[in-house]
């Protein structure tokens, strides 16, 4: 008897699963729907260490970027937006999840994210999306060359073309689908992920169910020498016009470095022209999310440091672009909030129509975008848990900090106190510091409470790095790395 009411009770459980897994299913049918009812593609552009600063249409003098400066008049432009933790896999763990890195557990590079979490291609998957990922992933941690098998370890993306993590771009290996024999990039990396790119969005022209497509660059990335001859015989390094807070010691070595830099800039700037001139070919543009940003920026030289995990503007400081179908009633302009790495993920879902799970920490800023919301925003944390490779203690100096940017100010604490005081519009190149100096002592202990009660309400006791890295169980070599591999 028991049996038989086990096998009763399980069928009718199914039916009803089925019933409502039908029911919940979106519907996504782009003949019979309007315009506001449709859910909008997603295409999430992230380039590797772009700082907000280098393009065109932020004011920079030395490169011209047609592509994105048409990209930004068309889009939603948060100039101000910040990557919280300006390191490669901390943000694209942030990205994915919508969690600060004190929540996922990924505050260092080459560590994996739990393959448990909710994270974006498994909500935008249960909602009926297609989803894909092309390019660099690094955010599983089992060597920079591996296969990551279909499953988990992807985190819900189905269409694959990706690889760990490698910045050899002009003889770069990637993993197609589920064949775990490695292949080789056809020549410069992020023209050939591209192409892969346009011929995802091409399969999908006449399809039913919208699509997720996330299309990862290395570039602009260090090597800076190696993008094609084309573009770096657009920059004469005797040209370059630096940064005032570059010393005048390494001036000769960060002119030839930031002429690399720019013509990978200007590289990628065709590809991102030669995306949007696809999606309006097949008139996708016009339901299609478009989201340009990336992982951290590049101190190149300013502050007499180079790369990222610092918490000056040139690390700190990311484009953020977010074009938006008209339907979707946002208009498109400069924005001063701050959006955080965590805010991607919420503001795309309910952009989407799509319900934010619980687990998810970042801020929503669609009401913002329509004029709804005006008290978010207004400042965000910035942090480094453990510093490390190219920022580590014992050679370079890091250190463990958190940060209060504000439209106006910096403000950052180390284990030690108060170290860095700027104020960003008298002073945007950040050189000159006003940390303990009397006459800013009670703007100081104002920013001081305002990030302490947010650390509080973070859960963020801000202990000394090896704390967390014991927590989660990390294992860091005498730099305090996780020491990487290829294999």
């Amino acid at each position: 008897m028991k049996k038989k009411q086990h096998s009763y009770m399980f069928k009718t459980s199914y039916i009803l699963f089925l019933l409502v897994l039908v029911s919940c299913k979106p519907t996504t049918n782009k003949e019979n729907i309007s315009s506001e009812e449709k859910q909008p593609n997603v295409l999430i552009i992230l380039t590797d260490q772009l700082r907000a600063q280098s393009t065109s249409y932020a004011g920079d003098p030395n490169v011209n970027t047609p592509h994105l400066d048409n990209l930004e008049a068309i889009s939603v432009n948060f100039k101000n937006a910040v990557s919280g933790m300006p390191v490669c896999t901390p943000f694209k763990a942030s990205l994915i999840t919508g969690q600060r890195p004190l929540t996922n557990g990924v505050f260092v590079n080459d560590v994996q994210l739990d393959t448990n979490a909710v994270s974006m291609a498994k909500i935008y998957n249960k909602v009926g999306y297609d989803t894909g990922f092309i390019g660099k992933w690094h955010i599983d941690g089992h060597g920079r060359e591996s296969f990551i098998p279909p499953g988990n370890r992807r985190q819900g993306f189905q269409f694959w073309m990706a690889n760990e993590c490698t910045h050899n771009y002009n003889s770069s290996i990637y993993y197609d689908n589920n064949d775990s024999t490695p292949k080789t990039w056809n020549g410069y990396d992020t023209f050939e992920q591209t192409d892969a790119a346009i011929n995802y969005i091409n399969s999908k022209k006449n399809v039913n169910n919208p699509f997720l497509l996330m299309l990862s660059w290395g570039t602009p990335h260090n090597p800076y020498d190696s993008a094609p001859k084309k573009y770096r015989d657009m920059f004469n390094p005797d040209d370059m016009e630096l940064r005032p807070n570059v010393p005048e010691n390494i001036a000769t070595k960060v002119r030839k470095d930031i002429a690399g830099y720019y013509a990978h800039i200007v590289a990628l700037d065709d590809m991102v022209g030669k995306l949007i001139q696809n999606l309006k070919s097949n008139n996708q543009l016009d339901n299609t999310i478009i989201v340009f940003t990336s992982d951290h920026g590049d101190l190149l030289g300013s502050q007499g440091a180079y790369r990222k995990q610092q918490p000056f503007d040139e690390s700190v400081r990311v484009p953020m672009l977010v074009h938006i179908p008209k339907y979707l009633g946002i208009k498109p302009g400069k924005r001063e909030a701050i959006l955080n790495s965590e805010d991607i993920l919420p503001t795309l879902l309910s952009l989407c129509q799509i319900n934010i799970p619980e687990p998810i920490e970042g801020i929503n800023y669609k009401p913002y975008m329509q004029g709804k919301d005006d008290t978010v925003g207004k400042e965000t944390i910035i942090t480094c848990v453990q510093p490390f490779g190219e920022w580590n203690k014992p050679k370079r100096h890091g250190r463990e900090y958190r940060g209060l940017v504000t439209e106006k100010y910096t403000y950052v604490k180390d284990l030690n106190g108060p170290w860095l005081l700027f104020n960003n519009e008298e002073d945007p190149h950040q050189m000159n510091n006003l940390v303990n100096k009397t006459d800013y002592a009670v703007l100081q202990s104002d920013l001081d409470s305002r990030l302490t009660q947010r650390l509080k309400a973070n859960g963020d006791q801000f202990l000394p790095g090896t704390h967390y890295l014991d927590k989660w169980g990390i294992k860091v070599d005498h730099l305090g790395t996780v020491p990487y591999k290829k294999h």
